[in-house]
């Protein structure tokens, strides 16, 4: 069976909260791996550091990427993430409060599935993550997981 976690890279406290309290009020029950950093989320998706044990092959149902992190970008991970054939089809959402056009350019350039700017309002921002929970996890059919496919298997 495929992999439900949703990861969430965000390094706000604040941000953080306000984004599982949308996820918990909009009905969405996938445990929500969190990772604080471009670092942490790599280690996570590629089981490594503290993830080791890990099955990296069980990729998470989306990745919900901010993009201004510390020690690694939001761009670098997403670039990491595309980059590689064990995460290249996973799905990712940035979900960042950036508006800089270059930011949103280069995030589909690498391959971003989705670019949300975060509202500032509570209610706006519960809309917002209550469709993408919406879409993403019950709408959106997503490609095998790796650990499902016979060896040699591809996703196409």
């Amino acid at each position: 069976m495929p992999n439900e976690e949703i990861l969430l890279v965000e390094d706000n406290p604040d941000d953080e909260e306000l984004t599982l309290r949308a996820l918990r009020k909009s009905g969405i029950t996938e445990p929500v791996i969190v990772a604080r950093d471009g670092p942490e989320a790599l280690a996570y998706l590629f089981g490594a550091g503290a993830w080791v044990k890990r099955n990296p092959l069980q990729t998470p149902r989306v990745v919900l990427l901010d993009l201004k992190l510390p020690k690694l970008s939001g761009l670098d991970v997403l670039r990491a993430i595309r980059g590689d054939s064990r995460t290249r089809l996973v799905p990712v959402v940035v979900l960042t409060s950036s508006i800089e056009e270059h930011d949103l350019s280069e995030a589909f350039s690498l391959g971003a599935n989705s670019y949300v700017r975060k509202p500032v309002e509570f209610d706006e921002f519960l809309e917002v993550i209550k469709a993408l929970g919406k879409y993403w996890l019950r709408v959106n059919e997503r490609p095998p997981s790796r650990a499902n496919r016979p060896e040699g298997g591809s996703a196409a």
